[in-house]
């Protein structure tokens, strides 16, 4: 029986993510997330926490990473701890703890002056066809984009 091994985080990415091929076939996503937490101390002092973590995602999940997960942008992971150990050049033993991911919700990107829809232009209104006079009897579904990779 396995035991538990499992995270939730949701942040902003500190810098943007770094896609790799480390063996033909096989992609990596390496990225970090910073997480604040905001609490008041015993002088009830308002007080932001800042903790940062070293994420990785694998295959699929990683290619769309490497298009989705840029500087600022908020994250949610869903994740397990993973501890690497090795010698140093020293012959000192050295570890590090990161996140695999194993599901990862972006949040949406904020609109820039650039992206905002384009100014209307000054014309003339066109004549109404028949189907934009009559009304609409059934409800249109209205397309949603989802960022949440599986």
């Amino acid at each position: 029986m396995n035991n538990l091994n499992s995270i939730i985080l949701e942040g902003n990415l500190v810098r943007d993510a770094l896609l790799t091929e480390p063996a033909p076939g096989f992609k990596k996503c390496a990225f970090s997330i910073g997480v604040n937490r905001f609490f008041k101390n015993r002088k009830n002092e308002d007080v932001n926490e800042a903790s940062f973590f070293d994420v990785e995602a694998y295959g699929k999940m990683a290619e769309y990473c490497g298009e989705k997960a840029k500087k600022g942008r908020g994250v949610r992971v869903v994740g397990r701890l993973k501890q690497d150990t090795w010698k140093d050049e020293s012959g000192k033993n050295a570890s590090r703890i990161f996140v695999v991911a194993e599901h990862i919700e972006y949040k949406p990107m904020k609109k820039t002056e650039t992206e905002e829809a384009p100014e209307t232009q000054n014309t003339a209104p066109a004549e109404k066809t028949e189907a934009q006079t009559e009304p609409q009897t059934e409800a249109q579904p209205v397309p949603v984009e989802t960022e949440a990779v599986f």
